[in-house]
């Protein structure tokens, strides 16, 4: 897949730092312990297993995903969407696009951690091909919910 997806307006592309200010609002409009900013100019800057990818719709960026990509193993480290454009397959649409660069970039398993009670998101990661793995137990620090561990072997 491309570095750059257009379909119906909206655009995938990789996360510049002159992004970081809409991306922060995401962030804070999605979970209750946002990322601080600095993690993200890490994450961009320094880290060469990170891949961070914007999802736009005309100059706005409306969602967001992150992936470590290391030694065949992609780990989804967040994803998200603003409030307003959930609901609409856009969510689906960014998980496809780090699906597919993960296994262009030769990655053979792909995991995440997702809330126990985050329905929506396991039944989204479900048609992917991700299974249940593993519990973190006490995994979100805001209140101490489990998370599940889900995974996908590409092989």
């Amino acid at each position: 897949m491309s570095k750059t997806h257009t379909e119906t307006g909206v655009k995938i592309r990789r996360m510049q730092l002159d992004d970081l200010e809409q991306v922060m609002e995401i962030d804070r409009a999605s979970f209750p312990c946002p990322w601080p900013e600095e993690i993200f100019k890490q994450e961009i800057n320094d880290n060469d297993f990170a891949y961070y990818y914007v999802m736009e719709m005309g100059d706005r960026i409306i969602g967001y995903a992150g992936t470590w990509m290391v030694l065949g193993d992609a780990q989804v480290t967040n994803i998200a969407l603003l409030p307003e454009m959930r609901g609409k397959k856009l969510g689906e649409r960014l998980f496809k696009h780090i699906v597919a660069e993960a296994i262009m970039n030769g990655m053979e398993r792909l995991s995440l951690e997702v809330r126990v009670s985050n329905i929506i998101a396991q039944k989204m990661y479900r048609k992917f091909g991700l299974i249940p793995g593993g519990v973190r137990k006490n995994y979100y620090t805001d209140n101490n919910e489990d998370a599940i561990v889900m995974w996908v072997d590409f092989t």
